[in-house]
C-alpha cells in the first residue's frame, strides 16, 4: 500500500485529465472526480448507470471552498455541521461553480465538509470540490468495503486508490435538507 501524499498526487493527476477515481471516504467508497468538471460527472453517471436527475454529493474540505460554492448559507448549516457527531450531509439551496449535471433540478447540492485526510489533502491540492457518490451500480447494495465493489466499477474508474483497502464503513453519511427560509428536513439518519 502507498503513502496518502503518493496517493493524493496519482488521484490528482487522473482528476486533473477529467478522470474518475474509486477512493475511500469518510464514510463509505466513493466514485469521484473534479465537481466543476461537467464531462468527468457524465462518466460517474454512466458507470453507476444512474439517471442524471438523481443528483450526487460534493465534498468540501472546508468553509472557504462552501462560500464559494453557496453564496447564501444559513447559519443553521454551521450549527449542524458544529454540533454533529458523526458525518453529516447537508442538501442546501443555490449553488454555483459548480458542474450543471450534479445541480438537482430543484436547484440544490448536498455537500459535506471532511477531514478524513486523503480528500482534504486531495481537494487542498485541487482547490476544487470532489464528486462523491458511493461505489456500486444505481439500485444495488452500498458496498461496506472494498471487497464488495464489483469488479465493473473497479473497471471503470481510471483509478483506483490504494489506501484502507481493509477499512469497514458501518453506514453513509446523516443528510439533511435545508433551505435558505431555515425550513429543515431530515433525508437520512
Amino acid at each position: 500500500m502507498n503513502d496518502i501524499n503518493t496517493e493524493v498526487h496519482h488521484a490528482f493527476e487522473v482528476i486533473q485529465k477529467g478522470g474518475i477515481i474509486l477512493y475511500p471516504t469518510d464514510t463509505v467508497w466513493g466514485i469521484g472526480c473534479d465537481a466543476t468538471n461537467a464531462e468527468a460527472v457524465k462518466k460517474i453517471y454512466a458507470l453507476k448507470q444512474r439517471e442524471e436527475t438523481k443528483s450526487m454529493i460534493v465534498l468540501m474540505n472546508g468553509d472557504k471552498m462552501m462560500y464559494n460554492v453557496f453564496k447564501d448559507i444559513p447559519e443553521t448549516a454551521w450549527q449542524i455541521l458544529d454540533l454533529s457527531e458523526k458525518p453529516t450531509t447537508l442538501i442546501l439551496d443555490n449553488p454555483r461553480n459548480v458542474a450543471s449535471n450534479i445541480i438537482a433540478e430543484d436547484q440544490t447540492l448536498g455537500v459535506r465538509i471532511v477531514k478524513e485526510p486523503f480528500c482534504f489533502k486531495l481537494m487542498e491540492r485541487m482547490k476544487k470540490p470532489l464528486v462523491s457518490t458511493s461505489a456500486n451500480i444505481s439500485g444495488q447494495p452500498t458496498p461496506k468495503s472494498f471487497k464488495e465493489i464489483s469488479p465493473e466499477i473497479i473497471k471503470g474508474v481510471d483509478y483506483v486508490v490504494d489506501l484502507q483497502h481493509d477499512k469497514i464503513c458501518d453506514k453513509p453519511s446523516t443528510i439533511i435538507k435545508l433551505s435558505l427560509d431555515n425550513q429543515v428536513k431530515i433525508i437520512r439518519k
